[in-house]
């Protein structure tokens, strides 16, 4: 029986979608090919990069190789290439290259779409091939494939922005001592639409709020030997997890990142769950940011304990180990986070040193990671160095709590020569409580810290006018 012949694009696209949902099948994103020459159709194409291991593999690409073999040639002249999708700057230019005669497409694609919605290559006019292109054909019944297809799978429901990710539930479970709620805020000012996720334990009302505050590349995670110790003498702890990081959302550009926004949203986040009589718990960046906290609301904070952090006013050299640190980031983007953790802390069981990698399941989540260590404000008008030195006076001349500093003396980056000068700028600090089992990562000792933070901070919380 002869092959019917293709009298409308629609006919055309239709072929086109039934090679889309045949991709979905397969798991790849569903996009579907056909190529026509004389109204009927010498070859099809769909998505297989997945299964293929071939990044090429688009369902253009797959088409255009297709229809080369079936005509002996690889120029494709006279053919229209149909494709559910709007193609991209590859699939583009190899169709520029076979002198496909047309192009049309189904939904148009404002991402990476090369037919113009992000540029224009078939309308280039320094190229030696013109292309007709005509989009929309059939194009709600292709967007909607990809809709279907993606729901499912998408963990950036509203109200996520585009421009982040937001990690899958599933990635949390079974995470050794680690069994808490989770809390979710995405209505503050500063996160504009994103959504970022705290630990909450303990009674609203308790005598004492212990702010745990985490650095890079840690998470909220970091907590869990202390928490219990806190929760267990009724005390409540707050532990956020700073935007990018743990279970919060995770922009996908590294400049989202500054200094005085991370800093904006944890001031809106005390204020929104309006936090009394707290003892500021931080580490690492979780004291970068966290130590320029209290100076905006004196009277929420009745103590400190502070490990391995500093204050980086700009007006000092940045620690050698510090350097080091931030040098072998930007060589090592994509760093293996459990592997670093598991080395300095050799008591973590592997489960434990996997799941400090847990919320960061590809390069794509990894955008803070990558960004924070080159955001330590290092020059006097470094974003973030202004208020560090505003900080510093605060500690200095207006700080009013009680205070416990605890070192890792094992870290190379923030140990103790760093944290003795930090000392030096806490009002009324005790002496330092020296760890010489203890690296940079100093709440994995959390329990024994916990039991002595609690008998430092055993008296009354401190009222407004109390002397030290």
């Amino acid at each position: 029986m002869p092959e019917a012949v293709l009298t409308n694009d629609a006919d055309a696209m239709r072929l086109a979608l039934a090679e889309a949902r045949a991709a979905a099948a397969a798991g790849e994103v569903p996009v579907g090919a056909v190529v026509v020459r004389d109204g009927r159709m010498i070859a099809t194409g769909r998505n297989a990069p997945i299964g293929t291991h071939d990044p090429s593999a688009h369902a253009e690409i797959v088409a255009l190789r297709a229809a080369a073999a079936a005509l002996g040639n690889y120029r494709l002249d006279g053919c229209t290439l149909y494709v559910t999708l709007e193609p991209c700057a590859m699939c583009a230019g190899a169709m520029l290259h076979a002198r496909v005669g047309r192009v049309v497409y189904g939904a148009a694609d404002p991402k990476t779409g090369a037919a113009g919605s992000v540029l224009n290559l078939f309308a280039e006019p320094r190229l030696n091939h013109h292309t007709q292109v005509q989009g929309g054909v059939l194009a709600d019944e292709c967007a909607a494939l990809l809709r279907d297809f993606f729901k499912p799978r998408r963990v950036n429901a509203s109200p996520l922005r585009d421009d982040a990710l937001r990690p899958p539930d599933s990635a949390f479970n079974n995470l050794p001592g680690y069994p808490w709620v989770p809390h979710y805020v995405c209505d503050l000012p500063a996160l504009a639409g994103l959504r970022l996720h705290y630990l909450d334990e303990g009674p609203p009302d308790a005598p004492r709020t212990w702010l745990c505050l985490h650095g890079n590349p840690a998470w909220s995670y970091l907590w869990r030997h202390m928490i219990p110790v806190f929760t267990a003498a009724g005390h409540r702890v707050v532990a956020p997890d700073l935007i990018g990081f743990g279970k919060s959302d995770k922009p996908k550009k590294e400049d989202a990142h500054t200094f005085s926004w991370h800093r904006q949203v944890l001031l809106e986040l005390v204020e929104r769950l309006d936090l009394h009589n707290v003892v500021l718990v931080v580490q690492d960046w979780g004291g970068l940011l966290g130590l320029t906290l209290p100076m905006a609301a004196p009277r929420r904070y009745a103590g400190l304990l502070v490990m391995n952090t500093t204050l980086a006013t700009g007006e000092a050299p940045l620690s050698a180990g510090f350097l080091a640190w931030r040098d072998w980031c930007a060589r090592n983007p994509a760093f293996d986070i459990g592997r670093l953790l598991a080395r300095g802390n050799p008591q973590l069981s592997a489960a434990e040193s996997a799941a400090y990698g847990a919320p960061f399941p590809d390069a794509g989540h990894r955008a803070a990671t990558r960004a924070f260590p080159a955001l330590v404000p290092e020059r006097p008008d470094d974003d973030g160095a202004a208020l560090s030195r505003a900080a510093r006076d605060f500690w200095q001349h207006d700080w009013q709590g009680r205070s416990l500093m605890v070192i890792g003396t094992q870290d190379p980056v923030l140990g103790e020569p760093v944290m003795r000068a930090l000392h030096a700028d806490i009002r009324g600090c005790s002496e330092p409580w020296l760890l010489p089992e203890a690296g940079h990562f100093v709440p994995e000792h959390g329990r024994q810290i916990a039991e002595r933070a609690l008998r430092h901070f055993a008296s009354p919380p401190r009222q407004p006018g109390d002397d030290l």
